[in-house]
């Protein structure tokens, strides 16, 4: 008797998820080994960095390409600092959407998908931002990033400028 565990992970129908499909086939091209989770989410790692897709099928197909990182102790625990740094970072970026689940930061990137549109470019751009936004808000809500973090320009407690 064949070891069921030994059987090769075959993706399902492309008529099944079509969507699912051609994003499985993106990351699968781009040697990314991807795979479907519990949640019939595609799974895969970057750059260290645990990613997912998540297809809408219907009269309108939705890929939404996203991330979940864990905030560290040593970034500022002050809530509205923390969810105006999302907000300048989505404001900023195009396509990318930033925000907090408890002590979490989930950035995504979500674009509308028709039969012709190439979804190995949507993906692999997608992953870039996405990647880069987390990177941004990090760089912001510590103090980097230049003059366009949360209170930049503004003057500081004693009155004198930032």
């Amino acid at each position: 008797m064949t070891d069921p565990t030994s059987l090769p992970n075959f993706p399902p129908p492309p008529d099944e998820h079509p969507l699912r499909g051609r994003v499985l086939d993106a990351l699968i091209d781009q040697g990314l080994a991807p795979d479907i989770d519990g949640d019939g989410d595609v799974a895969f790692t970057v750059q260290d960095q645990q990613l997912f897709v998540r297809c809408t099928e219907g009269d309108f197909q939705i890929m939404r390409l996203f991330g979940q990182w864990a905030i560290s102790d040593a970034v500022p625990s002050d809530p509205l600092t923390r969810l105006a740094t999302c907000n300048e970072i989505t404001l900023q970026l195009n396509i990318v959407k930033a925000g907090l689940a408890n002590d979490t930061l989930v950035v995504t990137g979500e674009h509308i998908v028709t039969p012709t549109s190439d979804v190995a470019a949507l993906v692999n751009i997608t992953i870039q931002l996405v990647l880069a936004g987390v990177q941004m808000w990090h760089e912001r809500i510590m103090g980097g990033g230049g003059e366009s973090g949360p209170g930049a320009g503004q003057p500081a407690p004693d009155g004198d400028p930032a």
